[in-house]
């Protein structure tokens, strides 16, 4: 396999020149990837979650997020009805990747289906279950897990009416294996990762710029236009409308329900405002999910006051305790739990509301708090905690500000993998309060 193209990032004279790979060379990239996971990481996730047959089965225009990450590059959606199977046997250490469809699905799942000997699909499928006798047959739905529910009512139903009846109760819910699947990264994907962390941080750094914000005149929407904008030219895409919010002296500390929507839109940045944004872009089927502040410094200011920078400290400190109790098998639910414990024990007021990230911005695997589920979150914060996960490490503290007289928040977010030897951030995290203008 030859080597994935590594993207190139260049800086000049402070205007963000991203080399972004052209389409073809990205659906190079795609599908190498694509093949080391179908090849190496696969085989193991079946192995460890008890199957040897996994089938997804989906229309055009209607696919299983699942299957929709296994396409290649040339494949915009599914084709008529497609159908994947995946059977591992482990007693030979082979696995088979067969599409009964009529096309091979790219270079790495071989078309098992000829219509002309075998008219109905259906059977084909059947033909191919019996020829290999799985003892354990995972179809994707889930009732708390969403991106792993792909499977539709009607394509169920026919599946099931057409398997032979010996086979019926060794189908089962591939939840556990399309979890592992959607959340597990491999070493190529996180060599891209950290790249387009970078990029997510610089286009950041570029929109919190005199040559974006001017103040007394920009507003917030003018910034959440320009990341769109800034975005669309360099031939990406966002997959969730940024935010610019502001927090000032002489405005009351909002809700956490207005943070998260209702924001007020074109307010106009002023100096001595403290500004934040939540940002992400997708690229190479990876996701980034940011959120950073800004302070708009006053006439002779050139650093921001020492509460503000003390402030943001208790901002990295929520995020030190937090990741410090990752510890694989521990659930979210108990990793939230002890850091809001540890954090308020030191006097903090934390708030954690992390979600994994990856193949989707909201992705599955474990959930570790929601802003309104502080308590812990039923079922989806049990999952536990597996290795070579990526999460969005999203957290607030609320920080009393005399000089003030009111409460702001501080809210940070960044990407954060799990592997083997413990917690990292993917591409670093921000320490300081950007300045506008740039002073250090």
């Amino acid at each position: 396999m030859k080597k994935i193209p590594i993207l190139v990032l260049f800086i000049f004279l402070n205007n963000l020149q991203a080399q972004i790979l052209p389409e073809r060379d990205r659906a190079d990239v795609i599908d190498q990837v694509l093949a080391d996971r179908f090849n190496v990481l696969l085989p193991k996730l079946m192995d460890r979650t008890g199957f040897d047959m996994w089938i997804l089965i989906s229309r055009e225009y209607n696919e299983d997020p699942v299957l929709r990450t296994m396409l290649p590059a040339k494949w915009l959606n599914a084709r008529r009805r497609t159908i994947l199977v995946f059977y591992r046997d482990k007693a030979n250490n082979t696995i088979e990747q067969l599409a009964v469809a009529r096309y091979n699905v790219g270079k790495y799942i071989d078309s098992a289906w000829d219509k002309e000997k075998q008219p109905d699909q259906w059977k084909a499928l059947v033909d191919i279950i019996e020829k290999r006798k799985p003892e354990k047959i995972g179809v994707n739905y889930s009732t708390h897990f969403g991106i792993v529910d792909g499977i539709v009512k009607t394509d169920y139903e026919e599946f099931m009416q057409v398997l032979p009846e010996i086979y019926k109760s060794k189908v089962t819910s591939a939840e556990k294996l399309a979890i592992a699947w959607i959340e597990t990264r491999t070493e190529q994907e996180m060599e891209i990762y950290k790249e387009l962390v970078q990029i997510t941080h610089d286009i950041i750094a570029e929109a919190f710029s005199t040559k974006v914000v001017k103040p007394g005149t920009t507003t917030t929407d003018d910034v959440v236009w320009w990341l769109r904008q800034k975005v669309t030219d360099m031939g990406l895409e966002t997959w969730f409308h940024p935010t610019v919010d502001i927090q000032r002296m002489d405005e009351p500390l909002e809700s956490h329900i207005v943070s998260f929507s209702n924001r007020p839109n074109d307010k106009i940045i002023k100096q001595g405002d403290l500004i934040h944004c939540d940002f992400g872009i997708t690229y190479l089927r990876l996701n980034t999910d940011c959120q950073q502040h800004a302070y708009i410094l006053k006439n002779g200011e050139m650093a921001p006051p020492e509460y503000l920078k003390k402030a943001f400290a208790d901002g990295n400190r929520i995020q030190d305790i937090f990741t410090g109790n990752f510890k694989t098998g521990k659930t979210g639910n108990e990793i939230l739990l002890e850091s809001l414990e540890e954090g308020k024990a030191e006097g903090l007021k934390p708030a954690i509301y992390t979600h994994p990230l990856g193949l989707y911005g909201h992705s599955s695997g474990t959930t570790l708090g929601m802003w309104d589920s502080q308590g812990g979150v039923p079922v989806n914060g049990d999952y536990p905690l597996f290795e070579n996960t990526v999460y969005a490490i999203e957290l607030n503290t609320t920080v009393s500000i005399p000089e003030w007289n009111k409460d702001i928040r501080i809210m940070l977010e960044e990407a954060g993998f799990w592997g083997t030897k413990g917690f990292r951030y993917v591409n670093e995290r921000q320490t300081e309060l950007i300045t506008i203008p740039r002073r250090q």
